[in-house]
């Protein structure tokens, strides 16, 4: 992009920054009902440790900036059979973060089906809860988790192949970005959506939303010297 229209590497990634914001949903709403059943999960989100720069390393060995199990960020989200994709970045895969974002995604008493994970356990008092032993088997009937790990792959295939590196404070940015084109696919009526479509769903977005750069860089409230 910056050799394209002729500006800085640092402009076009603000650049783009601003873009990945205008494509947050903000259609609201909840996902099951009377839609179907929504399928949970979650993942891990992070390079390994290898192919780290040494600094890095040492400061995830320290725990410093850890969000998830080994010093990978956790990412959770709700799929409808069907329909759209909710995801969330959260700090860990304790009950207070898994249940808050199951809460805010689905209607309660909507049918919901992950793997073995206890976390979930406890959700059973507010949805019809089903799941699937993935040390058993991987589908079992009509309860599986594969069209939301299906999302998982091509979120994962897309920061691995085109952005290579993703630092955990932006994350939410792009998976926010791949849930945009994943809930896009189709229209209403199932029509298949090209890219001009999205485009111009993405530019009826961007009216009222703003990001500056002390935002984008974490810097907010920081004393100028």
């Amino acid at each position: 992009m910056h050799r394209t229209l002729g500006v800085t590497q640092k402009s076009a990634w603000f650049m783009l920054q601003r873009i990945r914001l205008a494509l947050q949903d903000a259609t609201g709403g909840k996902l099951g009902g009377p839609n179907g059943p929504v399928e949970i999960d979650e993942t891990y989100i992070g390079g390994k440790a290898r192919n780290m720069h040494k600094a890095k390393r040492r400061r995830l060995s320290n725990g410093i900036g850890m969000q998830g199990g080994h010093g990978k960020t956790v990412v959770i989200g709700a799929l409808e059979r069907g329909g759209k994709i909710k995801t969330r970045v959260i700090g860990d895969r304790k009950y207070p973060a898994v249940h808050g974002a199951v809460r805010d995604f689905v209607e309660s008493g909507s049918a919901i089906m992950t793997d073995e994970f206890t976390g979930y356990y406890d959700l059973k008092s507010e949805y019809d809860h089903q799941f699937v032993n993935h040390l058993e088997k991987y589908v079992d009937g009509q309860v599986h988790v594969q069209g939301v790990e299906n999302f998982w792959s091509l979120l994962k295939r897309g920061l691995g192949g085109t952005y290579v590196a993703v630092e955990p404070f932006h994350l939410f940015r792009y998976v926010d970005e791949q849930a945009f084109r994943f809930n896009n696919r189709k229209d209403a009526l199932g029509n298949k959506l090209g890219d001009s479509d999205r485009f111009s769903l993405a530019v009826s977005q961007i009216l009222g939303k703003r990001l500056t750069y002390a935002e984008v860089t974490g810097k907010v409230g920081e004393t100028p010297f």
